[in-house]
């Protein structure tokens, strides 16, 4: 625990001052934080489907209580999402590394495929069982 010397002298070396931000559910006057209220509890989600935090919302400790087990029982009835994926651009970055797919390939490969998945020619496809696929199909040989 900090002494009251040191949080004294912590407010003093941070001299801005901030004005607490007010909760959403305190301008909009909601009195019951219902699950099944979506778009009130989007409010209180991230980009990523994360639930905000008090400092961010804005919520006293309470209101952040209701919020998230709000949030949590909309999840579960498939309301809300867990997760949502945002598409990330890449900048710069070393290629080669991983990802790169023009790479040509490398001369010891396998030589039965190809870069795009198509076999060569002269290479047959053989069932596991030893059957011509062909014949196995109902086509004449």
């Amino acid at each position: 625990m900090a002494s009251k010397k040191n949080k004294a002298r912590s407010r003093e070396a941070n001299p801005r001052k901030f004005k607490k931000k007010t909760s959403v559910l305190v301008i909009e006057k909601v009195e019951y934080v219902d699950y099944k209220d979506v778009d009130l509890l989007t409010r209180f989600m991230s980009d990523r489907a994360k639930i905000r935090n008090r400092r961010v919302a804005g919520n006293d400790l309470q209101q952040q209580r209701e919020v998230a087990n709000a949030i949590k029982i909309a999840r579960e009835m498939a309301l809300l999402p867990y997760t949502r994926r945002v598409a990330s651009t890449r900048t710069g970055g070393r290629r080669g590394e991983r990802g790169d797919r023009d790479m040509p390939m490398p001369e010891n490969a396998d030589e039965t495929t190809t870069t795009d998945g198509e076999l060569p020619e002269g290479v047959d496809v053989v069932a596991a069982d030893g059957a011509d696929p062909a014949v196995a199909e109902g086509e004449e040989v």
